[in-house]
This record gives C-alpha cells, sequence and structure tokens, in this order.
C-alpha cells in the first residue's frame, strides 16, 4: 500500500512556474513507477510526465514541464515552466508496477495508486 500526497499548486499568471511534490509512503518507493496526471474541468484525466529510470512527457508539456524524483526522500516532483491558461487542472500523483529499465507507461490503468490532487490554475 502507498499513501500519495500532492502540494505545491496554486495560482499563477501566464509564463510563470510551479514545482509540485508528492511525497509517498512506503519504504518501497524506489521500485515504483511515478507519474503526473491532470484533470481539466468537464475534461478526462490526462497524462503529464511519468519517471521510472527514464522520463516521458505529454506532447503539451514536453520542454515546459520536469518530472525528477529524490528516492531517498520518497518524493516525485514536477517543475511546471512557462505555464499557460490550459495547464489549469487538479493534478494527481501517482504510483505503478512496472520495469524500471524501460519507458514509463502513460495509460491511466497501468498506475495502482492515486493521490487527492493539487489545484493548479493559470490566469492569461
Amino acid at each position: 500500500q502507498v499513501q500519495l500526497v500532492e502540494s505545491g499548486g496554486g495560482l499563477v499568471q501566464a509564463g510563470g512556474s510551479l514545482r509540485l511534490s508528492c511525497a509517498a509512503s512506503g519504504p518501497t518507493f524506489s521500485s515504483y513507477v511515478m507519474g503526473w496526471f491532470r484533470q481539466a474541468p468537464g475534461k478526462e484525466r490526462e497524462f503529464v510526465a511519468a519517471i521510472t529510470w527514464s522520463t516521458r512527457y505529454a506532447d503539451s508539456v514536453k520542454g515546459r514541464f520536469t518530472i525528477s524524483r529524490d528516492n531517498a526522500k520518497n518524493t516525485v516532483y514536477l517543475q511546471m515552466n512557462s505555464l499557460k491558461p490550459e495547464d489549469t487542472a487538479i493534478y494527481y500523483c501517482a504510483a505503478g508496477s512496472g520495469p524500471l529499465a524501460s519507458m514509463p507507461s502513460s495509460l491511466l490503468s497501468r498506475y495502482k495508486y492515486w493521490g487527492q490532487g493539487t489545484q493548479v490554475t493559470v490566469s492569461s
């Protein structure tokens, strides 16, 4: 069982930056594939970024967002730069099983554990 708690969301102007954090419980954090997803009002939850020993990004955030992890702190981060109004959403952290030597999955179904989300609002 893994519990995930996101933090770092807030209100920011377009072009600004935020860093989201996701703190995980449990001694096996380093063995999990970690991902960030987001859900805007009226839309389905969508993939943003994920990390194993490699990283994968949605095309919409590539070059602007960076995912990283600190296994010593049981924490995964999402650095978001050059934010746009269309980035406004609730951002969710997720953990799943999978080979760390492979590219991480972008499929929601591959992630078993989810945090409660943190709101990110980007004003124009």
